[in-house]
């Protein structure tokens, strides 16, 4: 029997299980089950200077329909708002949109070994990796599934779980390096909450994402974007992306383009093209490097306009 086809002995937390249902029912996963979906950690908490602290529980529909969360983080708003369709987004948590395993189709098949069954390689390195990295960071070529994630970054947020505080998207997510796993966590570990900063005087952000209409769950490309633009210059920058790596990736080449800089056309298109800074597609993603790029040109042209 196959490494794909073995039970998984160590157990997994249950919310809503609108990934993990999928993954059980297909054979990837079959070990146990720990529900916390009755837990406490759900809803929006505001301190005195208005900064939001959210629930591993709350749901990504609670996240899209909060106005004070459209008001102070319109990225994070608009991320939550092209999650999956509106009826997973009234189940899915946000601590589950973090925490979702691989939806490479190799990984999403019973019958075929892959790095993070416990096989020996990568299939989709050799194969169909047309959805797959084009930073290609380590042996694992699927991007991380997390839109959460990869606007959580932009905004610099942090994680508490049971065990551990402070932690940024990068140390809850790993490097890319450890293709066995979706996540640093540790087993047993359970996102509690997630710290945002008070957002800053005279923010803007967009969210923006490339989709193939086929495949509209989730994005080829996304771009989750912050700005305060004064006196005709970027004076804060903050660009994360997803869909291109096995982790959400900060472009913090394109960003230091921007600071400081005139917000204008030449100085934007220094930046679009600084995106792919360090890119290592594969043969069948170098696509992904102009939506990156069209995607930043895009954003921050209308950030710099707002």
């Amino acid at each position: 029997m196959s490494s794909a086809a073995m039970t998984t002995a160590a157990p997994e937390f249950r919310a809503a299980g609108t990934e993990l249902s999928e993954r059980r029912r297909n054979g990837v996963s079959r070990g146990p089950l720990i529900d916390i979906g009755s837990a406490a950690d759900a809803g929006i908490a505001w301190s005195a200077d208005g900064a939001a602290t959210i629930g591993a529980l709350t749901t990504i529909a609670t996240i899209v329909n909060d106005a004070r969360i459209v008001e102070a983080y319109p990225g994070i708003a608009a991320a939550a708002q092209g999650v999956a369709t509106p009826q997973v987004r009234h189940l899915a948590t946000l601590g589950g949109n973090l925490a979702q395993r691989s939806r490479c189709w190799y990984f999403r098949n019973p019958h075929i070994d892959c790095l993070k069954k416990g096989g020996a390689d990568c299939p989709a390195r050799n194969g169909n990796h047309l959805y797959s990295v084009a930073f290609d960071l380590g042996p694992c070529v699927a991007p991380h599934p997390s839109t959460m994630a990869a606007a959580l970054s932009a905004y610099e947020a942090t994680i508490t779980t049971d065990r551990r505080s402070g932690l940024s998207i990068a140390d809850l997510l790993g490097d890319g390096s450890n293709a066995a796993a979706d996540h640093a966590l540790a087993s047993g570990e359970m996102i509690r909450k997630i710290v945002l900063q008070i957002p800053l005087a005279g923010e803007r952000a967009l969210y923006k994402r490339a989709i193939s209409r086929s495949y509209a769950e989730w994005p080829l490309v996304e771009v989750c974007a912050r700005a305060v633009v004064a006196n005709g210059t970027f004076q804060f920058v903050r660009i994360a992306a997803g869909g291109i790596a096995p982790v959400p990736l900060r472009l913090s080449t394109s960003e230091a383009a921007l600071k400081d800089k005139p917000a204008n056309a030449a100085t934007i298109a220094e930046a679009a093209r600084q995106a792919s800074a360090g890119a290592k597609p594969l043969p069948m993603t170098g696509y992904k490097l102009d939506l990156l790029s069209g995607l930043v040109r895009d954003v921050m042209e209308q950030l710099a306009a707002a």
